[in-house]
């Protein structure tokens, strides 16, 4: 199939599931637009016959051009931690701006917009602020659009989430777990996510926000049990106080100036949030995987479980 598809923002988790799945559907005119220069690394030596090219999406620049002649855009690009408030608003919103510039200015018919479950989120934090922000701007543009807010997800290239847990229990002998560990989750696959991608591009369904959920209500505690048994992780879980965990997550960030699991994480994780679950497979015709496979697949895939995203 020689439809253009852009990625601004691509080589990220979903960006990289997303590529190997439209491959798979026959779509060779993919182009991928990032600045995450070790990830774009990775996406040329997965796939080094596609376009794939650095660009700091906030900036005007050369990689403007790849949106003449585009017939879907997949706005990707997303700051999802970090503990100051710039990065959010350059890659959220910033970007945003000048992506939904480009799209009208070369008159491109569709657009599918990634959003996020925490826009209608009880959490206060840049994330979360930013995301609901940059919706906004979306919706109010008067492109051709739908809007998709995934909950949290994992799978293949999880460099966070669910991806770092699993290597952070493959290297210690405990693992902590904060207070109870019973914080229900919806955990939603980055291939089933894929595919809801997919189905969009192709039916183009427009004109209406969705909230994608995990089918499944899994206890954090739960999925780190499934996580250790399915990857035979052999740490023992030892639950610690929620305060105590907090405060082990501030000291952390004096020293890493990208944690990968930050206090505003943790406050998110413990919110109880419990997102709205729509018929999905039914509205975009995707079989849903278990949770269960779904972590199988992720953790035991030939190729793609080894490759590991940079933070």
């Amino acid at each position: 199939m020689q439809r253009k598809i852009l990625l601004p923002g691509g080589a990220g988790l979903v960006g990289q599931n997303l590529v190997a799945q439209l491959k798979e559907r026959g779509y060779t005119n993919l182009v991928i637009l990032d600045k995450h220069r070790a990830n774009l690394d990775i996406l040329r030596s997965l796939h080094p016959e596609l376009t794939i090219e650095y660009a700091d999406l906030a900036a005007p620049g050369d990689w403007e051009k790849h949106f003449e002649g585009a017939d879907t855009v997949v706005m990707l690009q997303a700051q999802i931690g970090d503990p100051n408030p710039e990065p959010f608003v350059r890659n959220n919103i910033t970007s945003t701006e000048r992506i939904l510039e480009l799209i009208k200015r070369y008159e491109i018919p569709y657009t599918v917009h990634i959003s996020s479950s925490v826009v209608e989120s009880v959490a206060d934090d840049h994330y979360t602020n930013t995301k609901k922000e940059q919706e906004r701007i979306v919706l109010e543009s008067g492109i051709n659009c739908v809007v998709l807010r995934p909950t949290l997800m994992f799978g293949w290239f999880d460099r966070k989430h669910l991806g770092w847990l699993s290597r952070f229990m493959q290297k210690v002998p405990v693992f902590p777990i904060p207070g109870n560990g019973r914080y229900m989750r919806q955990p939603l696959y980055a291939g089933d996510f894929s595919s809801i991608i997919a189905s969009c591009i192709e039916s183009r369904i427009a004109g209406q926000v969705y909230n994608i959920t995990g089918l499944e209500e899994v206890d954090y505690i739960d999925i780190i049990r499934t996580i250790r048994n399915t990857t035979g992780a052999k740490c023992m879980l030892l639950k610690i106080p929620y305060g105590l965990f907090y405060v082990l997550l501030k000291v952390w960030a004096l020293f890493d100036k990208n944690p990968p699991f930050t206090a505003d994480q943790l406050k998110a994780l413990v919110a109880r949030d419990e997102f709205e679950v729509i018929d999905w497979p039914g509205i975009f015709k995707v079989e849903p995987t278990p949770f269960a496979k779904a972590v199988e697949q992720t953790f035991k895939h030939p190729t793609y479980s080894k490759v590991v995203l940079d933070f």
